[in-house]
């Protein structure tokens, strides 16, 4: 497994050993020995998984303590651009995002670390998306920050994204007060 550091601390992009044959191929998408020798002690709790068609954008969520949530974020079918913005008020990169695209092709995983507000945005039609979680989901403590907010200014790379309107609504970067 080959684990390489972004420029934002704590958010790793993880490419796993992949075994092909004529048959096909394996990978470990998860061990926790594995993890736990790379220096990732992360408890995972929940699963996810969503289905979205080309061009949909979900984010950009977070979960406020004490419900915040650790993500290794893979895809199993199709592509995304996946985005994780720093919320950790300390941290020297605040405010600031990493974009990585994560696809069935190259079985990329992002581990996104406590703090950080995620989405990402399908690049092509049937695509499923699975992640881990630390944290169980509470709605209460879910937030979200404007895909588009022009202080972040993501570049998504697609034009017209198909958004929930619960998306739609969500925080200025500017007027946010980070819990973390």
């Amino acid at each position: 497994m080959k684990v390489t550091e972004t420029n934002i601390n704590g958010l790793l992009v993880i490419e796993p050993n992949i075994f092909e044959d004529s048959r096909g191929h394996f990978f470990e998408s998860y061990n926790s020995n594995e993890f736990r020798k790379l220096g990732i002690l992360t408890s995972f709790v929940q699963d996810n998984q969503s289905f979205s068609h080309k061009g949909v954008l979900r984010g950009l969520h977070f979960q406020s303590p004490p419900h915040q949530q650790v993500k290794l974020m893979k895809v199993v079918n199709g592509s995304i651009m996946d985005v994780a913005v720093d919320l950790r008020k300390n941290s020297k990169t605040y405010g600031e995002y990493y974009s990585v695209m994560l696809s069935n092709e190259n079985k990329t995983m992002l581990y996104i670390p406590s703090g950080f507000a995620h989405g990402f945005v399908t690049l092509e039609y049937n695509t499923v998306v699975q992640y881990k979680c630390s944290n169980y989901y509470n709605k209460l403590s879910e937030g979200c920050i404007l895909w588009d907010d022009k202080d972040i200014n993501i570049d998504w790379g697609v034009d017209n994204p198909t958004i929930s309107d619960k998306d739609k609504v969500g925080l200025n970067f500017k007027n946010f007060k980070t819990p973390f």
